[in-house]
C-alpha cells in the first residue's frame, strides 16, 4: 500500500503539493501559537532592580481558579511590614530587605522613589556624596541629570516639593535597571510618602553562604504559605507587576487562537483534501471497478495523506519559532507585552503542532474519503466524468442544525441579557461556518441559478460556458469559495466586534459626564491633598475624585469555576449627582458608603444573579475580598466601569494610592476662573470630552492582540485561499485543451475564466458577509440595544476588497499557465 501510496504522489504532484502548502502552514501557525502559550507559563521579564536578591517574597498576586488560568490582580497586593522580620529569623537566611516604592514626577518626568535601605537590592552603592538623612534630601542614580548640590522638583499627587540631590548612586556592574528612573529618600520620608504606611511592596531575602535559592524559597513556602515566592527569573515577577500579567495574556491568546487556528486549519486541509480526491475521481472510479474494498481506498487515501501531511507538518513546525517572535515583537510595540519580555523556547510546540496538523489531515481524509470509498462501482464510473451534485441527508441535516443554531445562539442578547449571551452571539460565526462548509454545494447551486440565467442568456460564448461549468461543478466551486468566505466572515466579526462594543463605551462615556472640567495631575496621580486643593478652588462648585481600577467576582456553575474581572471606578457619592450620569435603574448611588456598599451595572448584576440589598462577594483591584451590600444597579457600565465603590475604598487598594482624575462642577459662569485657577496650580485641565470611557485602556489592548492575531490567521486564509484556487483551475488543463479544439480562442477561455472568478468572489463576498451579520447583530443589540453594528464600510470594503483580489489573481494566474500548457 505505501508503494501504491508513493506512486500516486509523484503522479498527482500538483494535488498533494496544494495539500502540501496547506499543512505546512498550518503546522507553522500552531507552532507560533504552541511558543506563545509555553511562554504564558515559563516566560518573563528579568529582575533589575531586585537582581542583587536570591529570592523575592511578595504578596498573593493572583487568584487561584480551579481548573483554569489563575486570574493575575491588577494592583500589587502588599506585604504586612513585619514580613521582612519574620523572614530575617528564618534559618538560612543571612538578609531580608523590605522595599517600599512611591510613584513621583520630576519637572513632569515620572520617577520611581526607594527608601535608602533597600538600594541593597541591587545592589547600589554611593558613587559620589553621601546617602539621604533628612526629609527633603534625595539620592539620585546615575542616569540622572543632577548632581550634588542640586534642588530638584519632586511631586507626588500633584503636590510638589524641593529636594536636596545629596548623593548619586551606581547600580552593581550587570545590572541596569532602565525600566524606569529612579531616586532614593531616607526610609522614614519613603514610608511617610506611601499610600500603604503599614505595608511594604515586596522583601528581598539573600541566604546564607552554601544555601541555594531553591533551597532558600523552600523553606519560606512551608513557613509562610500565604506568599508569593520567586526565584531566577520569576524575581521579575514581584517587580514588575505587568510581567506576570502579560505571561496569563499570552497563555490565554495563544490558547485561544491556537483553537481558532486549528478549526481554520481543519477547513482548509479538508476543503484542500476535497478537492484533490474530487479531481482524482476517475481514479477512485477504476480502483472501485476492479474490486478494489472501501477499506483499501480509506487505506489508501490515509497512507497518502500520512506520507505528505508528515513531511508537511515537520518542514512548517520549524519557521513557526520565528512567527512566535514576530508574534512577540508585534505584541510588545503594541503595548500587550513588555518590551523586554522573554519567550520560552522548546520543543514541546512543534511537536504538539506536527501531532495535530497530521491528526487533521488524517480526520479530514477520512472525511473526504467516504464518498469515493463507499459508492457503488457502477456509480463511480457514471460520476468519473462529472462532478455529483447531490449531498448526504445526514450532511444536509447537519448543516441546517448548525445553522438553526449559529441564527439562534446570535440573537440571545435580544431575549437574555447578561455577558453569556453577549459572548454567545459573538462565538456564533463559528456554527454559521461550519453550517456553511457542510451545506456549501447546495449554497452555490441556488446562487448559481440566480447568476446563471442572466450569463446564458447573454448570448456571449464565453458568459455561456462559465455559466454552465458553475452549474454542472459545484462541488468545486464551493471548495473554491468557503476559504473565500470564512476570510471575509472571520475579519469581519473579529473587527467589527470590537469597534461595536468601543463605539458604545465612548457614547456611554460621553453622555454620563454632566460635569464641566477633567482635572489631572499630568503624568501622575493626585493624592487626597491635592483633591482638596482641587476642590478649594474659586469658582469650584463640586469635585469627584475618581479612582479606577479593577475588581472581580468568582461564580460556580455546576463543576466549573469562572473569575470575571470588572472594571471598578471609586467616587463620592455626593459629588457624583452633580458630576456623572450613570442612567440609575434601582436603588440610588449616593447611598454609597464605605466598603461596605456597592452600585453595579445592569449587566454585571445579572452576571451576579444580585439584587439591591443583595451581599455581593467581590475582590478588590489587590486581591483584599469584601462582600458589599448593592444598593443600585445603572445602564452606562461599558462608559463608566461594571462596578462603582466608594472612593477610598478603591484608592486605598491601588499601587499609587492616587485617584486618576477629579470631575469638577463649576459654579455658574465661573468655568473660565475655575480653569485658570487650577491651571495656575499646576494641576492639567480639560472639558468633558477629554475622559476616556473605563476600561477603554483593556479594550484597545484587546482590539490590538485581535488585530494582530486576526493578521496572522487572515494570512493563512489568503494562503489556504490561493492555495485552493490554484489547484483548482491548474487541474482544469484537459477542459482548456478541449475548448480550444472545438474552436473556442484563448481570449473566450480567458473571459469564460474571468467570469468564473467574478462569480467565486460575488458569491464569496455574500456568503462572508452573510454569516459575520448575524453575530454583529446580536453583539450590538447586547451592548447597545440596537441592532446596527458599529461598521467602518472602508474597512469592510478593504477586507472585501482584499479577499476578492486574491481570488481573481489566484485564478487569472493559472488560467495563463494552463493555456499555455494545453492550448
Amino acid at each position: 500500500m505505501t508503494t501504491l501510496a508513493g506512486a500516486n504522489i509523484r503522479r498527482h504532484r500538483g494535488g498533494f503539493a496544494g495539500m502540501f502548502v496547506a499543512v505546512f502552514f498550518a503546522a507553522l501557525l500552531v507552532t507560533g501559537l504552541g511558543v506563545l502559550i509555553e511562554s504564558g507559563i515559563r516566560g518573563g521579564v528579568e529582575p533589575q532592580r531586585y537582581a542583587g536578591a536570591d529570592v523575592v517574597v511578595g504578596g498573593r498576586q493572583s487568584l487561584d481558579v480551579r481548573e483554569d488560568i489563575d486570574q493575575p490582580f491588577a494592583e500589587r497586593a502588599p506585604l504586612a511590614a513585619g514580613t521582612a522580620a519574620d523572614l530575617a529569623a528564618l534559618p538560612g537566611v543571612a538578609r531580608a530587605v523590605a522595599d517600599v516604592t512611591v510613584p513621583l514626577t520630576w519637572s513632569g518626568r515620572p520617577v520611581e522613589a526607594h527608601g535608602w535601605g533597600s538600594a541593597a537590592l541591587t545592589p547600589y552603592a554611593i558613587r559620589d556624596g553621601r546617602a539621604p538623612e533628612g526629609p527633603r534630601e534625595v539620592v539620585v542614580d546615575d542616569a540622572q541629570p543632577a548632581r550634588v548640590g542640586d534642588q530638584v522638583p519632586l511631586a507626588h499627587g500633584g503636590i510638589t516639593a524641593d529636594y536636596t540631590v545629596v548623593g548619586v548612586a551606581a547600580a552593581s556592574a550587570g545590572t541596569s535597571p532602565d525600566r524606569a528612573a529612579h531616586v532614593f529618600l531616607t526610609d522614614q520620608r519613603a514610608g511617610a510618602l506611601s499610600p500603604h504606611p503599614d505595608r511594604v511592596a515586596a522583601v528581598g531575602v539573600t541566604g546564607r553562604d552554601g544555601i541555594s535559592a531553591d533551597a532558600l524559597a523552600d523553606t519560606i513556602r512551608q513557613r509562610l504559605p500565604e506568599v508569593d515566592v520567586h526565584t531566577g527569573r520569576a524575581r521579575g515577577d514581584a517587580e514588575f507587576l505587568d510581567s506576570g500579567g502579560a505571561r496569563t495574556e499570552l497563555a490565554m491568546i495563544g490558547a485561544s487562537f491556537a483553537g481558532t487556528a486549528v478549526l481554520i486549519a481543519m477547513f482548509v486541509v479538508a476543503s484542500t483534501l476535497s478537492l484533490s480526491i474530487q479531481q482524482r475521481r476517475r481514479e477512485f472510479a477504476l480502483l472501485r471497478a476492479v474490486g478494489a474494498t472501501p477499506g483499501q481506498i480509506h487505506r489508501l487515501v490515509g497512507r497518502e495523506v500520512m506520507l505528505v501531511a508528515g513531511v508537511a507538518a515537520a518542514a512548517g513546525a520549524l519557521p513557526g519559532f520565528l512567527l512566535a517572535g514576530w508574534l512577540r515583537a508585534r505584541f510588545a510595540g503594541a503595548g500587550i507585552l513588555p518590551a523586554d519580555f522573554a519567550l520560552a523556547f522548546s520543543p514541546l510546540p512543534a511537536l504538539a503542532a506536527v501531532v495535530l496538523s497530521v491528526a487533521t489531515a488524517r480526520v479530514a481524509a477520512a472525511v473526504a474519503a467516504r464518498r469515493p470509498a463507499r459508492i457503488n462501482p457502477v456509480d463511480a464510473l457514471q460520476e468519473a466524468s462529472v462532478t455529483p451534485a447531490g449531498l448526504g441527508r445526514g450532511r444536509v441535516v447537519t448543516g441546517l442544525a448548525l445553522g438553526v443554531a449559529g441564527l439562534t445562539v446570535s440573537l440571545l442578547p435580544a431575549v437574555v441579557p447578561g455577558e453569556a449571551a453577549l459572548a454567545g452571539a459573538g462565538s456564533s460565526a463559528v456554527l454559521l461556518m461550519i453550517s456553511v462548509a457542510l451545506l456549501g454545494p447546495r449554497l452555490v447551486t441556488g446562487a448559481i441559478a440566480l447568476l446563471g440565467g442572466p450569463l446564458r442568456r447573454s448570448g456571449s460564448p464565453a458568459l455561456f460556458l462559465a455559466a454552465a461549468n458553475t452549474r454542472g461543478n459545484a462541488r468545486r466551486l464551493a471548495s473554491a469559495i468557503t476559504p473565500l468566505a470564512l476570510a471575509i466572515a472571520i475579519g469581519s466579526v473579529q473587527i467589527f466586534a470590537s469597534s461595536t462594543v468601543a463605539a458604545e463605551a465612548g457614547v456611554q462615556s460621553r453622555e454620563g459626564v454632566t460635569a464641566d472640567l477633567l482635572v489631572t495631575g499630568g503624568a501622575g496621580g493626585l493624592s487626597p491633598d491635592a483633591v482638596d486643593a482641587i476642590a478649594r478652588t474659586p469658582g469650584v462648585q463640586a469635585a469627584n475624585p475618581v479612582a479606577r481600577s479593577q475588581a472581580y467576582f468568582t461564580r460556580q456553575e455546576g463543576d466549573t469555576t469562572s473569575t470575571l474581572p470588572y472594571a471598578v471606578q471609586g467616587v463620592d457619592p455626593v459629588a457624583t449627582a452633580s458630576t456623572m450620569d450613570l442612567k440609575v435603574v434601582s436603588g440610588d448611588i449616593a447611598a454609597l458608603a464605605g466598603p461596605d456598599t456597592v452600585a453595579l451595572s445592569v449587566d454585571a448584576a445579572q452576571s451576579a444573579g444580585a439584587r439591591v440589598g443583595d451581599a455581593v462577594p467581590l475582590r478588590l483591584g489587590d486581591g483584599t475580598p469584601i462582600a458589599p451590600t448593592l444598593v443600585a444597579t445603572y445602564g452606562r457600565g461599558l462608559g463608566f466601569g461594571d462596578v462603582t465603590l466608594a472612593n477610598e475604598t478603591v484608592r486605598a487598594h491601588t499601587t499609587a494610592g492616587l485617584d486618576d482624575y477629579v470631575l469638577v462642577r463649576t459654579e455658574a459662569g465661573r468655568q473660565s476662573e475655575a480653569d485658570a485657577a487650577l491651571t495656575t496650580a499646576g494641576f492639567v485641565t480639560t472639558d468633558r470630552d477629554g475622559l476616556g470611557a473605563a476600561g477603554a485602556a483593556e479594550r484597545d489592548a484587546q482590539s490590538w492582540t485581535s488585530l494582530i492575531a486576526l493578521s496572522v490567521l487572515l494570512a493563512y486564509l489568503a494562503v489556504a485561499v490561493v492555495n485552493t484556487l490554484v489547484m483548482a483551475t491548474a487541474e482544469r488543463g484537459r477542459e482548456f485543451a478541449l475548448l480550444r479544439m472545438v474552436g473556442s480562442s484563448r481570449r473566450q477561455v480567458r473571459a469564460m475564466m474571468r467570469t468564473e472568478a467574478v462569480m467565486v468572489t460575488v458569491i464569496a463576498s455574500v456568503v462572508g458577509t452573510a454569516i459575520a451579520v448575524p453575530p454583529l447583530v446580536g453583539v450590538s443589540i447586547g451592548v447597545s440595544g440596537q441592532p446596527v453594528p458599529a461598521v467602518s464600510l472602508a474597512v469592510y470594503a478593504a477586507i472585501v476588497g482584499t479577499t476578492v483580489l486574491l481570488g481573481l489573481v489566484a485564478i487569472a494566474v493559472p488560467t495563463r499557465t494552463a493555456l499555455r500548457r494545453h492550448g
